[in-house]
């Protein structure tokens, strides 16, 4: 199975989130740890940089709460987000998970990954999203706890 940068990713949140000093892209440890893991150098690196451009966009990203607006999927967003994932992220819009503004970053960061997502894959993006936005700490937590629940129902 081919690992991506939404795998690095993923288990990076996992396992290194409550210690965000952990995920440092110089802590070379880290990288040979990954590499060992037998996920690949490039998407290794990918992956650190997504999580700063993260950082350097929300920075940017200012707009309302709600909106009433209509998002219109970009010709892109539709190749990389299915009829299903785009449907997801309105159902958080409709939920109050999402906002315009969480919203636009989330569309960024898949744009950044550049490969098609399956729902799970924009499940983790959302929830790495809302937890380095400040202001959406419920939003996390929901979005957390349908992620996690959802796994743990897979183990069953």
């Amino acid at each position: 199975m081919k690992q991506t940068a939404v795998d690095v990713l993923m288990y990076l949140f996992e396992n290194f989130i409550e210690d965000e000093a952990a995920i440092d892209p110089q802590r070379h440890e880290l990288l040979d740890e990954l590499e060992q893991l037998g996920f690949p150098l490039h998407e290794i690196h990918k992956a650190f940089t997504w999580l700063e451009d993260l950082i350097e966009v929300q920075d940017s990203m200012r707009g309302p709460r709600k909106t009433t607006s209509t998002r219109i999927y970009s010709e892109l967003e539709k190749q990389l987000l299915d009829a299903e994932c785009m449907g997801f992220i309105m159902h958080l819009e409709d939920g109050d998970i999402l906002t315009p503004v969480t919203r636009e970053l989330v569309l960024d960061r898949v744009i950044a990954l550049d490969i098609e997502l399956d729902l799970e894959q924009l499940k983790w993006i959302v929830m790495i999203v809302l937890y380095n936005h400040p202001g959406e700490e419920n939003a996390y937590a929901w979005m957390e706890s349908m992620v996690f629940e959802q796994n743990v129902n897979y183990m069953h």
